[in-house]
C-alpha cells in the first residue's frame, strides 16, 4: 500500500506543477481536468502525510518510554501512545478507503425507473408507493426530481414511471436500490383479510450525457402519437407523444407526459441514452469473472432485494439480512439507515477483493 501511495504523492506533486504551466491554464479544458484529478488525490495525500506523521510521533513516544526514569511523564507518553496509535487505525481505514477504485458513475444523476411486477393492481399500487418513498428521499437530500414517462393503471397506481433524479451523489447513494422489492400485505380489494404478495421491479440507471453514448439518427424510428391519459381520455387535441425504437437493439421508448412534442422527445431520448449506457455497462461486466464481481448479491434487476411486510411492520434487505420494525418511517423516506448498511458492506467486500488481488500479486513476485 505504501509503494502505491509514494506513487500518488509522486502524482499529485506533478499536477501541483501542471496547474502553474501557462499551456495548461490557458487550455480551460485541460486545466479543469488537471484540478479535479488534483483535488481528488490530494484527499489521499493529506491522509497520507497525516499517517507519516502519526508514525513518527508513535517512534517519538515509545522512545520516551524506553528512555524516560520519570513515572508521571511516562504515564503521559504511554498515553499519548495510546491515542496516536488509535488514530493511525483510524487513518489506515480510510486510506483503504481512499484508494478503492472509484465507480465514475458515482457523482452522476439518475434516471429511476419503476414498474409493476406480479400482483395486479396491488403491484401498481405498491409502485405508486415506492415513487412516493423515493420521491420522500430525494426531497430530503435537496434532490431535484422530475417524471419523465409515467404509465398508470386503472385504480391509481403505475404500471410505469420513469423520473430524472438530480444532484450530489445522487447514484452513489441510490445505485444499490435496482432489483425486485417484494410486498406483502392485505390489498384494499381484499374482503376475506388474505395477505398478498406483489412484487414492483426498481432500476437505477446513471443518466447518460451524449458525450457518454452516441447515438446514429438513422438507427431510430420516431413515431408521432396523440397523448392519452387515464381510462382513455385525451391528455390533448395534438399528436405530441413519441415514440422511439431504437433499430439495432429493439429498444422503445416512449413519452407523452409533455404537450411539446419537442420537449416528449428529448425526455424520450434521454431515457434510451441511460438503457443504452447501462446495457453497454451490463455486457461489459458479463465478460469479468464472477469472483471479481462477487457482491452480496449483484444489485441485478432479477434479484429480490428487499421485502416489505406490512402486517409485521418490518422491511428486510435480503443481500445482508437487515430487518427493520420501522415500515412507516422508511416508506416517509427515512432510507439512510438501510442505504448506509449497504454500503459499508460493498465497500466492505471490495476491501477483501482488493487484499486477494494484493496477495495473489505478491505470490506472483515471488
Amino acid at each position: 500500500m505504501f509503494e502505491r501511495l509514494d506513487e500518488v504523492e509522486r502524482r499529485y506533486e506533478a499536477l501541483h506543477h501542471l496547474l502553474g504551466q501557462p499551456e495548461v491554464i490557458r487550455n480551460q479544458e485541460e486545466f479543469q481536468r488537471v484540478a479535479k484529478e488534483y483535488a481528488e488525490l490530494g484527499k489521499v495525500v493529506d491522509l497520507y502525510r497525516r499517517l507519516k506523521k502519526l508514525e513518527e510521533e508513535i517512534r517519538g513516544s515509545q522512545e520516551i518510554l524506553l528512555h524516560e526514569e520519570d513515572e508521571e511523564i511516562k504515564r503521559l507518553a504511554k498515553e499519548e501512545l495510546n491515542r496516536l496509535v488509535n488514530e493511525k487505525a483510524r487513518v489506515e481505514g480510510d486510506l483503504k478507503m481512499a484508494l478503492l477504485p472509484k465507480d465514475p458513475n458515482d457523482e452522476k444523476n439518475i434516471l429511476l425507473e419503476i414498474r409493476a411486477g406480479t400482483g395486479g393492481d396491488e403491484a401498481g399500487l405498491f409502485g405508486a408507493d415506492l415513487f412516493r418513498m423515493y420521491a420522500k428521499y430525494a426531497e430530503k437530500r435537496h434532490w431535484r426530481l422530475e417524471v419523465l414517462s409515467r404509465h398508470y393503471t386503472g385504480v391509481g397506481g403505475f404500471k410505469e414511471i420513469i423520473a430524472l433524479i438530480e444532484g450530489k451523489g445522487v447514484y452513489s447513494r441510490l445505485k444499490f436500490e435496482s432489483g425486485v422489492h417484494r410486498v406483502q400485505r392485505v390489498p384494499a380489494t381484499e374482503s376475506q383479510g388474505r395477505i398478498h404478495t406483489s412484487t414492483v421491479t426498481v432500476a437505477i440507471l446513471p443518466e447518460a450525457e451524449e458525450v457518454d453514448v452516441q447515438i446514429d439518427p438513422n438507427d431510430l424510428r420516431i413515431d408521432i402519437f396523440r397523448s392519452s391519459g387515464p381510462g382513455g381520455q385525451s391528455v390533448n387535441t395534438t399528436d405530441s407523444a413519441v415514440r422511439i425504437t431504437h433499430l439495432p437493439t429493439g429498444m422503445v421508448v416512449s413519452c407523452q407526459d409533455e404537450k411539446s412534442q419537442h420537449k416528449n422527445k428529448a425526455k424520450a431520448l434521454k431515457i434510451l441514452r441511460a438503457r443504452l449506457m447501462d446495457k453497454a455497462r451490463h455486457e461489459q461486466e458479463a465478460e469479468i469473472s464472477e469472483k471479481r464481481r462477487s457482491q452480496v448479491g449483484t444489485a441485478e434487476r432479477s434479484e429480490r432485494i428487499r421485502t416489505y411486510n406490512f402486517p409485521q411492520g418490518r422491511v428486510t434487505d435480503h443481500r445482508i439480512g437487515l430487518t427493520l420494525y420501522r415500515l412507516d418511517e422508511v416508506l416517509e423516506g427515512e432510507l439512510d439507515e438501510i442505504i448506509d448498511a449497504l454500503t459499508t458492506h460493498y465497500q466492505a467486500e471490495a476491501l477483501k477483493r482488493e487484499g486477494e488481488n494484493f496477495k495473489a500479486q505478491a505470490s506472483n513476485v515471488k
